[in-house]
């Protein structure tokens, strides 16, 4: 090679190299050419537009073939997967398995916490394994029910220390004798992940499974001792939900290799235990399965899906929130079975090669997506007198369960605001008044979309929430001279608010 080649060659090299930091990016690619029906996968983003999707992606031999983000949720911004955490858990006890830093899945529990004392401990909980954990047959006492209210699990959460207040739990059945979800066991199995790895599991997961999946924005919640949240509290992109499903779907590989113990996810399409989800759902390694069907998946609160279809090679994502439709203060939330969009994908899937292109069907596809994108107008209003008279006012409120000690609301022609203080620390953003969402600033996990009408001359209606953490709030703020009354809603439960302005 002479000089002038091997100078072209280096600025090539110089030039490719952002393309090969990219490489690993999900590639689009057209239904059809990956043997799926464009057609049918519009009918696929109505379903979501009907059912409070925040997002929808759905991939085949590893190249996407539809994504859409439902208004005001947006492509980039992290979602919270709820209990969808708990397979990325299990797979990182898997991980750890294959590494050599845990022995084998029946060991006992209480083992990895020699220099503790827990409440409650007899045979039963001494026999308690780490199968039991991973299988949801612990058999500690725990109020969680899949249909209902999950009093311990949030009681946990509350708590100073979340390992303790699952250890301390008595055992109430022989571990391995029936199913029970129970959030409190996977995060002890994060617990566990910190014992074995010297960090936490976020760490872990940083190093052996998102680093070399491509996954880095990442936000994980914590406990009061570090431990990464083992039952929820995850938030990951939803191209990234993606990946780790297809990590997933080709059976845990890794450059070429399997970074989980043979036969590992082998279990969970083959799982057998019966669950209380429903009569066809079976349960394993911390992932719901359906073999009958063909599928399993990595699910959490309100539709948070990851969804593997092995025979189809389709992977598909679902994030989802609550919505407002009403002033009860009870939001709707996604309820929707799972078959009826699983049977959406699999019409969808109609070849196993690539079908002949359509283009007219590819542009509905297109325009459904951007239609989705699209936020719907809803209720707007003049500004009454009383929006200037306390634009600006920091009102100090008393002591409140939502620990928020200031709030302030801006109004002008140019647009609204809102700010609070809680914890020592200040959050809000814009608020539309024209009947759309405001959508900057910062809360505690994310950016906020909010919007509001003055209902009468002293009182403002506010809806807000923080994007991709399933947290919205209805709120209700009267004016009267120095003093703010208000009534936030939050998962349908009302907290009142009170203060004054301040001097």
């Amino acid at each position: 090679m002479n000089r002038l080649n091997k100078f072209l060659a280096a600025i090539l090299v110089l030039m490719l190299a952002p393309m090969a930091a990219r490489a690993d990016e999900w590639q689009p690619a057209s239904p059809e050419s990956q043997g799926m029906s464009s057609r049918v996968l519009v009918d696929l983003v109505s379903f979501g537009m009907s059912n409070g999707l925040d997002s929808l992606l759905v991939a085949r031999h590893g190249r996407i073939v539809v994504e859409a983000y439902y208004a005001p949720f947006t492509s980039g911004l992290k979602h919270r997967i709820n209990s969808a955490t708990k397979s990325v858990i299990g797979t990182l006890v898997a991980m750890a398995l294959q590494d050599g830093l845990l022995k084998s899945v029946d060991q006992p529990v209480l083992e990895f916490f020699p220099e503790r004392r827990f409440a409650n401990v007899d045979e039963r909980k001494k026999a308690l394994t780490l199968r039991h954990l991973l299988n949801m047959t612990s058999g500690l006492e725990w109020d969680e029910p899949l249909a209902g209210h999950p009093k311990d699990f949030l009681e946990m959460e509350r708590s100073p220390d979340w390992v303790r207040f699952a250890l301390d739990r008595p055992v109430v059945r022989e571990p391995g004798a029936a199913f029970q979800y129970n959030s409190g066991g996977t995060h002890i199995l994060s617990a566990i992940l910190t014992k074995v790895t010297g960090r936490s599991a976020e760490a872990y997961a940083r190093e052996k499974l998102f680093g070399p999946l491509g996954i880095e924005d990442v936000l994980w919640r914590r406990d009061p001792q570090g431990n990464s949240g083992g039952g929820a509290g995850l938030f990951l992109r939803t191209r990234d939900m993606a990946r780790l499903g297809h990590f997933w779907l080709q059976s845990g590989a890794l450059d070429g290799k399997s970074a989980l113990p043979a036969g590992w996810l082998d279990d969970v399409r083959q799982a057998t235990l019966v669950t209380d989800l429903g009569s066809a759902w079976r349960y394993a390694n911390l992932f719901w399965a359906m073999p009958a069907a063909g599928h399993y998946s990595a699910l959490g609160y309100n539709r948070q899906v990851i969804m593997m279809i092995p025979d189809l090679d389709i992977v598909a994502v679902l994030t989802g929130g609550q919505r407002f439709s009403t002033t009860t203060g009870v939001p709707a939330i996604p309820k929707y079975p799972l078959s009826p969009f699983v049977d959406r994908l699999k019409a969808a899937a109609t070849s196993s090669i690539a079908l002949p292109e359509d283009p007219e069907a590819l542009g509905l596809l297109e325009q459904k997506a951007k239609e989705a994108g699209r936020e719907v107008r809803t209720r707007s209003a003049a500004l009454p007198p009383m929006a200037a008279a306390i634009s600006g006012k920091a009102y100090r409120l008393r002591a409140n369960q939502l620990q928020v000690s200031t709030l302030t609301f801006t109004f002008s022609p140019d647009g609204a605001s809102y700010s609070y203080e809680s914890n020592g620390q200040q959050f809000g953003g814009p608020v539309g008044l024209d009947g759309l969402f405001g959508v900057g600033g910062r809360r505690l996990y994310g950016p906020s979309a909010a919007k509001g009408y003055w209902s009468d001359d002293k009182t403002f209606v506010m809806e807000a929430q923080t994007l991709g953490n399933d947290d919205v709030n209805l709120a209700t703020f009267t004016f009267d001279g120095k003093a703010i009354r208000g009534r936030v809603a939050v998962f349908g439960y009302w907290f009142d608010l009170a203060g004054e302005a301040a001097e």
